[in-house]
């Protein structure tokens, strides 16, 4: 009996080690896949009824258009909805002027003078009635009418459209400021709602979605610029500045399929694949934070230009009355980014915006996403004492590290771009419209304040 007795035991201890040295090895990163792949993997775990992947390929199908980022169309587009783009790219280069004037009475002359011109051109091109039937057709389903690819280059047209009507100078000036409510010319509003509808968000404002995703063809372009006409300077800027985000979004495709695909394994009780997908996450997830840590400095983004030229025309701050009470819209915000929203949930964080904000400015489909992987976030699901789980919470660790350097090294960058002298102007932000306080160090020590808590929060 002691034989038998002594190779068990050897058996046992064997494989006792190869469990631990399956799970405790260093995680080896899965074969780079093609964007195309990668949806393909997700679309089949998503067949299989996996809640994440089902809500990420429902994000890509429609209001990616089968693609991530989403694809968007600016020139297929039936022949009554063209005009919205002519008229944005004709009257562009009327919005910037340099220097920005500090005469308020100019300043007005010089609004009202670009919304007349706006609105007059609306009026001469555009015919409402066959604009509302085209966008009620689309949403009845007849996508033949509108794809979603070309749905997501209108909206960014009409959403860019509104943004420079709202404003109607650029830099921003303080009698736009100090504008609480405006009658938007009826070929503007007319489409708005069924856009809102579709992307099921409310705000009258656009969003980092609308203004800056869905603003680049097929071919990588950007369509939609602000300061045409203006300094190279002012121009690099801003063009480094808006792609940054776009390009954010082309490398979080691989950080969104692994997040899902880890939960995906995890449930299924293959921890070594959801080892291999974390890896993968804090791959990407370094390379992709490589863009913020490259670009947000002097040499691409100039201080002296960005906050009048680049960062007023996605502000807000304005609203309407709504069963009784005023509602007020603010801009687009860093904090409407679906990567890092998705890695937040995905680690089980709090989110930071209400559920307000979320309602106003994030699509649904993004939202749904978030809700989906916050709901399965892997740390909540870890059990003390189990090896592979802490391998896979050293994982996660990693991820929260990233984003604490990100988060530290943001708050550190972005600040010396908001102190920047801007006379023309009110102290603002896109995301939070004018900012309350006596001086300018006061008025962005709650943005500060705010960054320094998500930092806090980001364990």
């Amino acid at each position: 009996m002691i034989v038998p007795i002594f190779c068990l035991i050897t058996f046992a201890l064997g494989a006792a080690g190869f469990y631990a040295w399956q799970y405790l090895r260093p995680s080896i990163p899965f074969v780079e896949q093609t964007s195309k792949d990668r949806i393909q993997a997700i679309k089949r775990l998503s067949s299989g009824g996996h809640e994440v992947a089902s809500a990420l390929t429902e994000l890509i199908e429609k209001d990616g258009a089968g693609e991530w980022p989403p694809r968007s169309d600016h020139d297929n587009w039936p022949q009554a909805l063209r005009p919205y783009k002519d008229i944005y790219l004709e009257l562009i280069p009327l919005l910037s002027a340099a220097p920005p004037s500090l005469d308020d009475a100019v300043n007005t002359v010089r609004r009202e003078k670009y919304r007349a011109l706006m609105r007059k051109l609306l009026t001469e091109r555009i015919n409402i009635a066959v604009v509302e039937a085209i966008m009620s057709s689309v949403e009845a389903g007849n996508l033949s009418v509108l794809p979603r690819d070309a749905i997501n280059g209108f909206y960014c047209c009409v959403a860019v459209c509104r943004h420079a009507y709202r404003w109607a100078t650029i830099p921003v000036v303080k009698v736009a400021q100090l504008e609480t409510v405006i009658d938007f010319p009826p070929e503007l509003d007319a489409p708005w709602p069924y856009l809102q509808r579709y992307y099921g968000v409310t705000a009258e404002s656009g969003n980092n979605t609308a203004n800056v995703v869905h603003n680049f063809d097929v071919n990588g372009n950007r369509v939609y610029k602000i300061n045409v006409g203006m300094s190279e300077l002012i121009r690099s800027s801003e063009e480094t500045f808006f792609r940054m985000f776009y390009d954010l979004e082309v490398l979080a495709l691989p950080i969104y399929c692994s997040m899902v695909q880890a939960v995906a394994s995890y449930d299924s009780n293959d921890k070594l694949s959801t080892l291999k997908h974390l890896d993968s996450v804090s791959t990407h997830l370094r390379e992709l934070l490589m863009v913020f840590y490259e670009n947000v400095h002097e040499r691409r983004i100039s201080q002296s230009v960005w906050l009048s030229y680049i960062q007023g025309f996605q502000g807000w701050g304005v609203g309407r009355m709504i069963d009784g009470e005023f509602v007020k819209y603010d801009g687009l915000s860093g904090n409407h980014v679906l990567l890092f929203q998705a890695i937040d949930a995905f680690l089980g964080l709090d989110r930071y915006l209400t559920d307000e904000a979320m309602d106003r400015y994030i699509p649904y489909n993004q939202r749904e996403l978030c809700l989906s992987l916050k709901k399965h976030s892997l740390r909540n699901k870890m059990k003390e004492g189990d090896r592979a789980d802490a391998r896979i919470e050293e994982e996660l660790g990693k991820i929260v590290k990233q984003m604490r350097v990100f988060r530290a090294a943001h708050r550190t960058r972005v600040m010396p771009y908001l102190e920047q002298p801007a006379p023309e102007r009110l102290p603002m932000t896109a995301g939070k419209s004018v900012l309350k306080g006596d001086t300018l160090k006061d008025a962005l020590k709650v943005l500060d304040d705010m960054m320094a808590n998500r930092l806090r929060e980001t364990v």
